[in-house]
């Protein structure tokens, strides 16, 4: 039986935060994954696999390297194990420079009150001490791995969209703004009616972006204080368009799924997203794929599975072990 939530942005009774399971349960931790029923996800996978293609999200773990805001770059050794009979890898890695899901501990948001204006709070109402803690599993990325996500995900080409259109070519490090009306313009294209439950792509062609910088140009990048990245636009429009549809998640092949830095910071979706409601966001999945294998420009629809790795006190979930069957739309 699905979740019954408010039915609209409306109709919430705190706008910026939605925490209805008990502090510490496997409900607070799922978030809004807790919309990926059994029943949900047969649907999916009953209405949506027609043809069988299969398709990798993960973008090499190599490939945003040298990453940006001071992130340490991907190093990888092989070394013997048993000299002359077998090798093992060894990799150091920050999960946030490659295809990702931003778990419910990595961002918080202003939560002020009379006694302490600068009080800052995760999802549910947890605290950083909560976080750092080695004993507690509040909300970390454990709960998601018992049974990983699974479900609709409906893909909304804005790169293919905009060159088609209007002979854009996006550069997905700038602050190119993808906005509501366009995401709208494409769903009406493809006739896509969005459900609750769905997990939400949004492709602004990030790999394509970065395999055309030169070597010096990524340096650059790495070193700017603040980089910039394209993503859907920040507004209340928004966020009751994100709200509204009932989003199990969010992903998309950009590094911060939003504009950044924010264009407008008073509805800056990770606070809304992450620590207000506990929507997952994915970053730089690779969605060259999908896009190959889709119709003309867009391929709606498609089944999304992917494995959740086993650490009560994970921060981000690196996105390994994803793949997507193609449904014709």
């Amino acid at each position: 039986m699905a979740e019954s939530l408010p039915q609209t942005y409306d109709d919430l009774p705190d706008k910026r935060r939605y925490w209805p399971a008990a502090p510490n349960s496997a409900d607070e931790g799922l978030g809004m994954l807790r919309l990926l029923t059994p029943e949900v996800v047969a649907n999916a996978a009953r209405t949506q696999i027609q043809t069988g293609e299969r398709v990798c999200l993960n973008w090499d773990l190599e490939k945003l390297n040298p990453p940006g805001f001071g992130r340490k770059p991907f190093a990888h050794q092989v070394k013997w194990v048993n000299e002359g009979h077998a090798f093992d890898d060894e990799y150091h890695f920050n999960p946030q420079q490659s295809s990702q899901w931003d778990g419910l501990r990595h961002h918080n948001a202003p939560a002020p009150t009379p006694e302490d204006p600068e009080r800052r709070v995760f999802y549910g109402g947890t605290t950083s001490t909560e976080i750092l803690d080695p004993s507690s599993a509040r909300i970390g990325i454990a709960h998601w791995a018992k049974k990983g996500i699974a479900g609709r995900g409906v893909l909304i080409d804005y790169a293919s969209y905009i060159q088609r259109t209007k002979g854009i070519t996006v550069n997905a490090l700038t602050r190119h703004t993808v906005s509501l009306d366009d995401v709208l313009t494409i769903a009406k294209e493809c006739n896509i009616t969005f459900q609750p439950g769905d997990i939400l792509f949004l492709r602004v062609g990030l790999p394509t972006t970065w395999d055309n910088m030169s070597d010096e140009e990524k340096v650059e990048y790495s070193q700017q204080q603040t980089p910039q990245h394209a993503g859907l636009e920040q507004s209340e429009r928004v966020v009751r368009f994100l709200w509204d549809q009932h989003f199990a998640a969010v992903a998309g092949d950009a590094v911060s799924f939003e504009v950044y830095p924010p264009v407008e910071k008073e509805w800056d979706l990770h606070h809304f997203l992450l620590a207000g409601w506990g929507v997952p966001i994915g970053e730089m999945f690779d969605l060259e794929g999908l896009k190959e294998i889709g119709t003309e420009y867009i391929l709606p629809w498609f089944i999304w599975a992917t494995e959740a790795a086993s650490a009560q006190t994970l921060i981000t979930q690196t996105a390994r072990g994803e793949y997507a069957l193609r449904a014709l739309g």
